[in-house]
C-alpha cells in the first residue's frame, strides 16, 4: 500500500567484510642495509645489537625493551621472552645478533640484572624512545619507508615463512596463541611466490 514494503530487504543480510590489509616489509637487502649500522662508540653497538636481535629473533617492543641480561643466554644462542598474557617463551638468537649482543655486552659492562637496553637512569629503554631511533636509524640507512618495530616483526616472519614454509613453526616463534593471527603471513608468501610465478613461467610474462 502506498508504495511501502511489508519489511526490511536487507534484514539478515551482512555487510561484506573489508579487506584485510597485509603488513608491510622489508625485503631481505633492505633489512640487511638497515641492520649493519656503523659500531663506532657504545651507542653504534647498541643499535647494531638492538636492530639485530629484532631481526633476528622476531620480538615485539614491550619484549625487547623489558629484556635482561640473564634471560639471554648467548653460550646457547637462545633468549626467554614473556609475551602477552604473561606467557613465557624461548627463541633463537641468530649468530650475527649474538655477536652484536656479545660487543654490546662487553662495551656496556652488563650485569645479569641489568636491562639489555637500559634508557635514562639505567632504567629500561622506554617504547618511544626506540621507535624514534628506528626512524632515525631508517633514515640513516637509506630506507624511505616508515620503519617501526613491528614491520622488523613482520619482516623476521615473513622471510622465515617464505624460506621455511613452516606456519607452526612461525607461530611458536612469533609468541601467537591463534595460528589464525599468523595467517596473514601466508599472503605474503604467496605474494612472493607469485612475483616469481611471473618472472620465470614462459606463459605468465605479460606481454610489453
Amino acid at each position: 500500500r502506498n508504495g511501502e514494503l511489508p519489511g526490511n530487504p536487507a534484514q539478515g543480510l551482512r555487510a561484506p567484510k573489508a579487506p584485510r590489509k597485509l603488513p608491510q616489509v622489508l625485503d631481505a637487502d633492505e633489512m640487511t642495509r638497515l641492520v649493519e649500522v656503523p659500531t663506532d662508540g657504545p651507542l653504534g653497538l647498541r643499535d647494531r645489537a638492538m636492530l639485530e636481535l629484532f631481526y633476528s629473533s622476531g620480538l615485539r617492543l614491550s619484549e625487547l625493551c623489558a629484556l635482561r641480561w640473564r634471560e639471554l643466554d648467548l653460550a646457547e644462542s637462545l633468549v626467554s621472552v614473556t609475551g602477552k598474557g604473561n606467557k613465557g617463551r624461548i627463541v633463537p638468537v641468530g649468530s650475527h645478533a649474538v655477536t652484536a649482543l656479545s660487543k654490546w655486552k662487553s662495551a656496556s659492562a652488563g650485569k645479569s640484572d641489568a636491562p639489555v637496553f637500559p634508557g635514562r637512569g639505567g632504567a629500561t629503554i622506554s617504547p618511544r624512545a626506540v621507535q624514534l631511533r628506528l626512524r632515525q636509524l631508517a633514515q640513516q640507512q637509506g630506507i624511505w619507508k616508515r620503519v617501526h618495530p613491528h614491520l622488523l616483526r613482520h619482516s623476521f616472519a615473513s622471510h622465515v615463512l617464505e624460506s621455511s614454509g613452516d606456519l607452526r613453526g612461525v607461530q611458536e616463534l612469533l609468541g601467537h596463541a591463534d595460528i589464525a593471527t599468523t595467517q596473514i603471513y601466508t599472503h605474503l608468501d604467496f605474494q612472493h611466490l607469485a612475483k616469481v610465478y611471473d618472472a620465470a613461467h614462459p606463459r605468465a610474462r605479460r606481454k610489453p
